[in-house]
């Protein structure tokens, strides 16, 4: 796939993801009061989603479909952040977030889960 998406573009792409194939309208209205963002920006970064074969546009009412699954993004975005921050080492990542002490006892007991799921 390999589509790079902006933090914008991502907020567009998420509530394609939560609400499925829907209005560039629909899109805005969801979006104006987070944002502040005009019609015409909403539309222009929907735009630049279709241009980048994220989005697929239809008529009848500029509808959206999302090209891309939400998982297919995180992998790609967690390969680069894994690559850029931590030295493409994922078990530094793992132990960053462990140490920031920002994560519950359940989510460690999850992410030890998962450990033992793959193990």
């Amino acid at each position: 796939m390999n589509i790079k998406l902006t933090d914008a573009e991502l907020l567009i792409m998420n509530v394609l993801w939560q609400e499925g194939d829907t209005t560039a309208k629909h899109i805005f209205e969801c979006l104006k009061e987070q944002t502040g963002w005009s019609i015409n920006t909403t539309y222009t970064l929907i735009k630049r989603c279709i241009s980048k074969g994220a989005i697929r546009r239809t008529e009848p009412r500029f509808q959206c479909h999302a090209l891309v699954e939400k998982n297919q993004v995180q992998e790609e975005e967690t390969a680069e952040l894994i690559g850029k921050l931590y030295d493409g080492s994922a078990d530094k990542l793992f132990a960053a977030l462990l140490n920031s002490r920002k994560i519950s006892k359940e989510q460690i007991r999850r992410l030890k889960d998962l450990v033992d799921e793959l193990e």
